[in-house]
């Protein structure tokens, strides 16, 4: 047997892990994700200049990684003790899976695969001061303590994905991307390359990807659902060559990350049909999207879309040796299919009964040509519709009932819910957050998610293959920004796919995440760091209504003040939920000792008649977007102006709402105020009108919109009474035209304020 060894000098600073019981602990908190199981013994592993590390050729990958990280010198050396090893143990089932052994006189890494052994070097790297990963860390020995970790994932699919058509990124930044992924123990790179505002893969056969295709004339300027749309004047693109794809894929594969390409079909293949109109069912030339949304112009399903996509999915397996390709399926409207005379002929021919069929039909084409070259589709959830392809797997991002079908059907899932694995949309309540997609998802919402429906029996879920984040970049023009939105998304991702949920600990997870913080830092990532931000709630309590003040980590205080002014190291310390009797102003802030953490916490609260009332909901709002639930709605607490997500609205999907409001008493009542959110781009549609009912008196008012994101409901008469009914009807199915068309609308309703 052949061993490789080599030994490093290491001129490292002290860094004590683990002299008594409390330092045990922290060491054990470094870990992201947590292990599986971790044991403590007595002792300690002294890493120093005489170290030497052991590794078969078969580690060869772990091996050398470790040697690299351990840097800066290194000598030959054939000691036999205070070494790290790499030994093969079959007994380990878990392809992914390792144990490490870390005593006195050695620390043991045992896998059963290369994989395993590289995830051990991950949580071995962990262990050791974040200023190693700047490769400049230089001073004496370091100590860690005795422990034992025996560690594999629950899921074999662990993913992130990243957006590179909106706007695009360094070959540099995405091997930094990836690189992230690989610390984590994530395995799965979703690389979106092709979409309507841009096609960012060089195709040799067809030039004119590269010409036309990969450039954009301008980019909108705010959100899509700004009135009137603006734009920058700029022309905006490029693509990835072959030669750079292959190495990025080369890259990610000694880190054991698999890069699956997304070639989108049959929607959002603007930029595709720009270069190629023949491709369209129009034949028409159309540009490249400038744009966000969703288009109309989509592949027609004749025989040179056919031949092109071939092609270009013959280049594309030729750079990515992944078994899954990813080939998009979602968001593709059937206006053109429906006016195209070769479509129509090609469904009574084909025997389908509409366009959704017909989409089945062109996903089953394609899946029966990556079979026959020995690959197998994934797409998203809209590939359900007309009826799923014999062996495709699903990505859904539209819920879970669809995945419950498809998993109780035998078909292999991947869960990517817009509710927890969108990390495009805003993580903080702060108004200051940069300009996002909408929707709100905290970090504790992502780290809460199951992959695994509860409607799944033990068996079916075995279907579950794991889940994924995703980063959508139409908001994401810079590097930095695709840093701060995913990270510490991220992490709280990579533990939801590691861990069991029973072995999760989300206050755990918030000390480790605060420790590894350095780390990130020691990496150059930009993350964004909301672990000082204060998290308020109304709640009633007999007749009464309190706030009260958390913040996610320990060992600090909040101050408060009421009056508007702004707290420092001398205002009231919070210790208990602060009586709420008429409409003030607070603001809160994290201290350590004297020091502020962290931005200040504002908050308005409008003590209104309705506040601490009794409601009911004939509904339950969609359980991703459950905000503070029915009596958020009459809480004091008006939602953000600029986003629909927040714990503060309340969203509907497709459904008719009646909100009963018992203010427990007669009152005399002169106004009832709300609002409704109109991002069209989102799928949300205000009413067109609403209907108030108060002892038996009932106003019907309709709902001017007006293009804007809020739409005010405002009536304002003289009424008395104890009961108020709001019957607000769902907007419907959303327009062909229309981003969502055919599906339906979303309502989002804010504080309902009785004056």
């Amino acid at each position: 047997m052949h061993f490789k060894k080599i030994a490093f000098v290491l001129l490292l600073s002290v860094f004590i892990f683990g002299c008594v019981e409390n330092e045990v602990e922290t060491a054990k908190a470094l870990l992201i994700p947590a292990p599986v199981n971790q044991e403590f013994r007595d002792g300690q592993f002294v890493l120093s200049s005489e170290t030497t590390i052991h590794f078969e050729d078969e580690f060869s990958v772990a091996g050398n990684f470790l040697s690299e990280f351990l840097k800066p010198g290194l000598k030959k050396t054939k000691g036999v003790e205070n070494r790290i090893s790499f030994v093969k143990d079959s007994t380990i089932s878990n392809p992914e899976g390792y144990t490490i052994e870390v005593n006195p006189i050695r620390i043991e890494i045992s896998a059963s695969t290369a994989q395993g052994a590289f995830y051990a070097v991950q949580s071995l790297r962990q262990l050791l001061p974040a200023q190693f990963e700047t490769g400049k860390f230089k001073g004496k020995d370091i100590a860690i303590s005795a422990t034992i970790i025996r560690d594999y994932p629950q899921f074999q699919y662990r993913g992130m994905h990243l957006d590179v058509s909106r706007h695009m990124f360094s070959v540099d930044f995405i091997k930094k991307y990836i690189d992230a992924l690989a610390i984590l123990k994530m395995n799965t790179f979703h690389w979106h390359l092709t979409d309507d505002q841009g096609w960012r893969i060089e195709i040799k056969k067809y030039p004119k990807l590269q010409e036309i295709s990969a450039y954009r004339d301008e980019t909108l300027i705010g959100h899509y659902s700004d009135q009137r749309h603006q734009f920058d004047g700029k022309k905006y693109g490029g693509f990835y060559t072959q030669d750079e794809i292959k190495d990025i894929v080369a890259y990610a594969k000694k880190r054991f990350v698999t890069v699956i390409p997304e070639i989108e079909m049959p929607g959002h293949a603007q930029a595709a049909i720009a270069a190629y109109p023949e491709l369209g069912c129009t034949g028409e030339q159309i540009e490249v999207a400038t744009k966000w949304g969703v288009f109309e112009d989509i592949y027609c399903p004749n025989e040179k879309t056919f031949t092109f996509l071939e092609d270009v999915l013959d280049e594309v397996l030729e750079l990515f040796p992944s078994t899954y390709i990813h080939i998009g399926g979602d968001e593709a409207p059937k206006t053109r299919w429906k006016n195209c005379e070769h479509c129509q002929a090609l469904i009574k021919t084909e025997g389908l009964k509409d366009e959704h069929e017909l989409q089945s039909y062109f996903i089953t084409k394609m899946e029966k040509y990556l079979n026959s070259k020995g690959r197998q589709i994934i797409g998203w959830d809209e590939i359900l519709e007309g009826g799923l392809a014999p062996n495709a797997t699903v990505m859904f991002w539209r819920g879970t009932s669809g995945a419950v079908e498809a998993a109780k059907a035998g078909h292999n899932v991947v869960m990517t819910p817009t509710s927890h694995c969108y990390f495009d949309y805003y993580q903080s309540e702060s108004e200051d957050e940069p300009l996002s997609i909408g929707g709100f998802l905290p970090l504790e919402k992502v780290y809460g998610f199951n992959p695994i429906p509860e409607e799944l029996t033990e068996e079916e879920s075995k279907y579950v293959l794991g889940a994924q984040g995703n980063v959508w970049t139409e908001y994401m023009p810079t590097e930095d920004q695709v840093e701060y939105m995913a990270f510490p998304r991220l992490l709280a991702m990579s533990e939801v796919v590691w861990l069991k949920p029973e072995n999760k600990n989300y206050e755990d997870f918030v000390s480790r995440l605060e420790t590894f913080h350095k780390r990130l830092d020691a990496l150059g990532i930009n993350y964004a760091n909301h672990l000082y931000e204060i998290d308020g709630n109304m709640v009633s309590k007999n007749d009464n209504v309190f706030y009260e003040l958390k913040t996610l980590t320990d060992g600090k205080n909040i101050r408060y003040t009421l009056d508007g002014s702004e707290p420092d190291s001398n205002s009231k310390i919070y210790k208990s939920q602060i009586p709420i009797t008429e409409s003030t102003m607070l603001k809160a802030a994290v201290f350590k000792g004297k020091k502020q953490l962290g931005k200040t916490f504002t908050q308005n609260i409008n003590f209104h008649k309705a506040v601490g009332a009794k409601i009911t909901i004939d509904k339950t709002p969609h359980k991703a977007y459950t905000g503070s639930g029915a009596e958020g709605l009459i809480n004091g607490i008006s939602g953000s102006d600029s986003r629909y997500g927040d714990k503060e609205w309340l969203g509907f999907w497709g459904e008719d709402i009646e909100i009963t409001i018992d203010l427990g008493e007669e009152k005399e009542i002169n106004s009832i105020e709300t609002r409704f959110y109109n991002g069209n781009g989102q799928w949300i549609y205000a009413p067109l009108e609403v209907e108030i009912e108060i002892e038996e008196e009932i106003e019907k008012i309709k709902l001017q919109t007006n293009d804007k994101n809020i739409v005010e409901f405002n009536l304002k008469k003289e009424l008395k009474g104890k009961t108020i009914k709001l019957r607000i009807p769902n907007y419907g199915t959303i327009p062909e035209g229309k981003q969502g068309a055919g599906n339906k609308a979303w309502t989002f309703i804010d504080e309902i304020i009785v004056n």
